[in-house]
Parts: C-alpha cells; sequence; structure tokens
C-alpha cells in the first residue's frame, strides 16, 4: 500500500506526513511539495519526496502513479491561479494516476452551507464524487490558531472584540485535525464524512479562558455585524481582510460552526484537550 501526502511543507502537512510515519512504513510514504528540496529535509526519514504544485496537473499524475491513498491538503485561497482551479487539477491527476482512494480536508457541512468560504470545497467534493474514486471528506471546523490575533491583542492591552454574538464554534488546535486525517489515512474502513470539531464554545467562552489562564483583565466587546465591519474598516486593514474576516464572523453567528460530533475524538483514540488546555499550549509562555 503506498500512501501519499499533498503540501507536506505546510503546517497541516507536517503533522500529518510525521503522523503518518507512526502508523505505516516510511518507505511506502509519498510526500508532495511545491519545493522537493525544502520538503525533502523536512519529512521522516524515508519517506519519498516528489514535486507537488497543484497548478502542475500532469506533474501531478505523474507524482501520483503507484499511490494507493491520497490525502489532499487543501490548498489556500487568495493565489493567482483560483483554489477550486487547483483542486480540479489534483482530483484529475489522482484520477489519471489510477489513485484508490482520497481523502479531502474540506469545511463543515460543504455540501449543505451557505457561507461562500465552502464554494470552493463544495465544488471540490462534487468533482471527488463525480470522479468515482473512493473518499472520505475530512470537514474540518475551525482551528484554534485563527484566533491568535485577537488573543494576543487581547492579552496586550487590546480589546477582546468579535461579531459572532453568543454562537457556537468547534475550536480546537490544528495538529488534532493533522492527526486524525492521518489516521482515517492509514484506515481500510474509513467513513465518507468525518465532521471534525473540538467541543462547541462561544467567544465569550474562549475571552474568559484566555483571562483565567494569563491572569488578566481586558475589555470584552461582543458588536453587531456591521458594527465590526466598521472597527475593522477603521484600524486600516485591507477591504478585502476585512471582507473575509467580516465573513468569518457572520457565518459563525449564522451557527454554521455549531457542530456536536464525537469524529474527532473517535478517530484520535483519546478526549480532546479543554479550550484552556488547548489555550495553554498555544500561548507563550511570558503571556501566562
Amino acid at each position: 500500500m503506498k500512501y501519499a501526502i499533498t503540501a507536506v511543507t505546510g503546517r497541516f502537512g507536517q503533522v500529518a506526513v510525521h503522523e503518518l510515519a507512526k502508523l505505516v512504513p516510511a518507505s511506502d510514504i509519498i510526500g508532495l511539495a511545491r519545493n522537493v528540496e525544502k520538503a525533502q529535509k523536512m519529512v521522516p526519514a524515508g519517506v519519498t519526496v516528489r514535486p507537488g504544485d497543484y497548478t502542475q496537473e500532469a506533474t501531478l499524475a505523474d507524482s501520483l502513479q503507484g499511490v494507493d491513498r491520497l490525502l489532499f491538503i487543501s490548498s489556500q485561497p487568495g493565489a493567482e491561479v483560483p483554489r477550486d482551479q487547483q483542486h480540479m487539477a489534483v482530483v484529475r491527476a489522482a484520477k489519471k494516476a489510477g489513485v484508490n482512494w482520497i481523502g479531502y480536508t474540506s469545511f463543515p457541512h460543504a455540501d449543505q452551507t451557505t457561507s461562500g468560504l465552502a464554494e470552493d470545497h463544495r465544488k471540490t467534493e462534487a468533482a471527488i464524487i463525480e470522479s468515482g474514486i473512493a473518499h472520505s471528506f475530512l470537514r474540518n471546523n475551525w482551528y484554534l490558531e485563527n484566533e491568535l490575533d485577537t488573543i494576543k491583542g487581547a492579552i496586550t492591552g487590546q480589546s477582546f472584540v468579535y461579531g459572532a454574538g453568543d454562537s457556537h464554534v468547534g475550536w480546537t488546535l490544528e495538529r488534532l485535525y493533522a492527526e486524525a486525517a492521518a489516521k482515517v489515512l492509514a484506515m481500510t474502513d474509513a467513513k465518507d464524512i468525518y465532521e471534525f470539531a473540538g467541543a462547541p464554545a462561544t467567544y465569550a467562552d474562549l475571552a474568559e479562558s484566555v483571562a483565567q489562564l494569563t491572569n488578566q483583565e481586558f475589555a470584552v466587546s461582543s458588536l453587531s455585524i456591521a458594527e465590526y465591519q466598521k472597527g475593522l474598516e477603521a484600524s486600516g486593514l485591507p477591504a478585502e481582510v476585512v471582507g473575509v474576516v467580516t465573513m468569518i464572523q457572520s457565518l459563525i453567528r449564522d451557527g454554521e460552526l455549531d457542530e456536536v460530533s464525537s469524529d474527532l475524538p473517535d478517530v484520535l483514540g483519546r478526549p480532546l484537550p479543554s479550550l484552556t488546555a488547548a489555550l495553554q499550549e498555544l500561548l507563550p509562555a511570558e503571556s501566562k
């Protein structure tokens, strides 16, 4: 059995490839990366590295030759080549190479949500289904790391500001999502869909955990979406950044990340860390 993981120089890919090497022989793993030389210095000993640029479909098809199971890590939006086009190239390359199974890192309830952030994921899931390749959609909720700017701002004297109201988010650490992806990749009986998420919590819960952990006091402001957007605009952020960040707060406010699922701890085989414990891992020692 040959396993491949895309984007192995990224944070998610790095955790996934190292976790997979604990489960299967390194000689059975292929890491794909745009920068092969860089990746060769980062993967576990024995892992083969091949070119893996999502914009180079023919090269991808060559790199995926002999691969049975592929972990396809979604790319970042905003690149010169649109993300949906990149993803279609990966799916076509996998089909051409004869890959038997794809695990794709997707968006929560990608086939149902109305959020614009899910559009590329929805298209990718549909393309994988249409390809006829067996699959698991790894629908990751929210990485706690996404909130670091807000958290660090609060503990350095700024207000903890959000526009999501009292809706819930399934925060947990990115490395746990990546570890679970590696475990699913190594399975022989994986489900078609996993809704991976941490225990649901609100921004008020997050602010309280930060305050308790750091023993600091800071203002907490729950704003309307319009007020939140105005605040971002007043801070001088580029319009495209304001749009994306506001969209995220809106989708959370609309309950699109409110998930109660045991999929993540079930796959990991252990309980998830509490919100405070996860924060403790992320925050620098000097802030605690």
